[in-house]
């Protein structure tokens, strides 16, 4: 069975819009749900794990919304996206990094190496061994410890950071202004370093097992390099934007294949479902990280996993 009703392309539009920003895992959450519900919906898990977007209806459609998601993404933060390609372009001419914007947009091209070189080499293994029901909620209850474990991680550091702070004193062995600024735990976006922004970007490989999140593991690898949760859930937007987009990009030609027939108007309804809930996740979540954190995701994702598990067991 390879036809995609409009339902379906409501539904999985509407998921992927929120869940590829949400730290719960968008692939994981394209393998569970139709699982879940069963019946015609199977034969989504079934192409998800199996197919390619080449020939399968399903994954070129999810190709289309992972486009609109990184769309809704430029959108949200046109005017970030916008400084950052003049400043590249900047540093291009000058061979220089003088300025933040300059060394934010050669972090997010250093953090951007690590899972393009994966995604392309190993995307279709990753989905065709993990893309099932069951590991896919193995992987999701991963997420969930790896978010907990993140903000119970920070809270350590930030009670380490609570603690008097080194007087600043002459001879040898004496605290520095770096030892102070780094006890007093706060760090700003654009004093990360590109080793830094490398490991992070490597915690996004991850993301290719269906169930761990994208956004999710690159939070949690800015809070354990001090950023706080508004610079961490920025910098992970930022840096999934041009993955996301590139990967859809790649693919989005097999729609115009035999993959596409009958369902160009299906794909257009999930698009735009897809481009609304994005842009209406970004928002609420660059809201939501000013004063909160990932906890109640990881919960989420605990119980969603273990139920999953019990489920499909």
């Amino acid at each position: 069975m390879s036809d995609l009703s409009y339902l379906q392309a409501v539904t999985i539009g509407a998921l992927q819009g929120v869940t590829e920003l949400f730290p719960v895992s968008s692939l994981g959450h394209s393998v569970l749900v139709p699982a879940w519900i069963g019946g015609s919906w199977q034969h989504l898990v079934t192409e998800n794990a199996s197919g390619d977007s080449g020939s399968s209806p399903y994954l070129a459609f999810i190709v289309a919304l992972h486009v609109a998601t990184a769309l809704a993404l430029l959108a949200y933060f046109r005017k970030d996206w916008v400084a950052i390609i003049r400043a590249l372009f900047t540093t291009l001419r000058t061979r220089k990094v003088t300025t933040s914007t300059e060394r934010l947009a050669w972090l997010l091209v250093v953090g951007t190496i690590p899972v393009g070189i994966t995604g392309l080499a190993l995307e279709h293994t990753f989905r065709t061994l993990f893309a099932k029901p069951m590991a896919a909620a193995v992987f999701l209850t991963i997420n969930g410890l790896i978010l907990i474990a993140g903000e119970r991680l920070r809270r350590g550091s930030e009670a380490r950071a609570a603690a008097p702070a080194p007087q600043l004193s002459a001879g040898p062995g004496a605290a520095t202004e770096a030892d102070v600024r780094a006890h007093g735990g706060e760090r700003r976006l654009d004093t990360l370093n590109y080793r830094e922004a490398g490991i992070i970007g490597l915690f996004q490989t991850l993301a290719l097992l269906a169930g761990i999140s994208r956004s999710g593991i690159t939070m949690v690898g800015g809070l354990l390099r001090g950023l706080d949760h508004e610079d961490a859930a920025k910098f992970s937007f930022l840096l999934a934007t041009p993955v996301i987009f590139a990967a859809g990009l790649l693919k989005l030609p097999s729609l115009a294949g035999s993959a596409g027939d009958h369902i160009h108007g299906q794909v257009a309804v999930g698009f735009i479902t897809a481009g609304i809930c994005a842009y209406a996740a970004v928002r609420f979540l660059s809201r939501w990280f000013t004063t909160r954190t990932l906890t109640p995701f990881a919960i989420y994702c605990l119980v969603a996993g273990v139920g999953s598990m019990l489920w499909f067991a």
